[in-house]
């Protein structure tokens, strides 16, 4: 649900802060705040968080992991401005760096994350596999993953020629992560945010 009535420029929703403490993403020029999500939804974001910091590590990749702290500037078809937050962003630790100085935010003319994660909720459902697999695809990402509590299900996008592939799992299927093959995490496990 859009909560402004006048269409924001990129650079005005840099700038805003009604003092709600409540984070907004940008989508046409509109902003919609983002829910504070369950606590299995902020489980399994942080749970996947460190997972994918030791898989970079153990592959011995200059890459971190973030929660729900880095914006991505989406190019949307539209005359307004879309910048999206996903729960999850796998980056270069260089590119992190970088942010120190500036709003944590990846702009067009940069390189792309590595992988990112949504976690769906009710009221994100079509937005996370409708338009930010659309648009994530448009930003050359690499892989996305959609962690459906909902469905009991991880969906793994692979970009091919532009779009992504998607491939399932359930249960104790280990999910296959192409930009870090070693991570060895079952779809439950991910699902429930446990290693057990």
């Amino acid at each position: 649900m859009a909560v402004t009535t006048q269409k924001l420029t990129f650079a005005d929703y840099l700038a805003y802060d009604d003092g709600s403490g409540i984070r907004y993403e940008l989508v046409d020029g509109d902003l919609v705040p983002l829910g504070l999500g369950t606590g299995l939804h902020g489980a399994i974001a942080e749970f996947l968080t460190e997972q994918f910091k030791m898989a970079a590590q153990q592959a011995s990749q200059p890459w971190t992991a973030k929660d729900m702290r880095i914006g991505l500037r989406s190019p949307r078809s539209t005359r307004w401005d879309t910048s999206r937050i996903p729960d999850v962003v796998v980056l270069p630790t260089a590119q992190w760096d970088a942010m120190r100085a500036k709003e944590a935010i990846i702009e067009l003319t940069d390189p792309p994350p590595i992988l990112v994660v949504e976690v769906v909720s009710d009221s994100t459902v079509a937005t996370d596999y409708r338009a930010k697999h659309s648009e994530y695809s448009v930003l050359d990402i690499p892989e996305y993953w959609i962690v459906d509590p909902l469905k009991a299900q991880v969906t793994v996008g692979r970009l091919e020629a532009g779009r992504y592939d998607d491939e399932i799992f359930t249960g104790h299927n280990l999910v296959r992560c192409l930009v870090l093959p070693d991570l060895a995490l079952t779809a439950q496990q991910v699902l429930s945010a446990s290693l057990s």
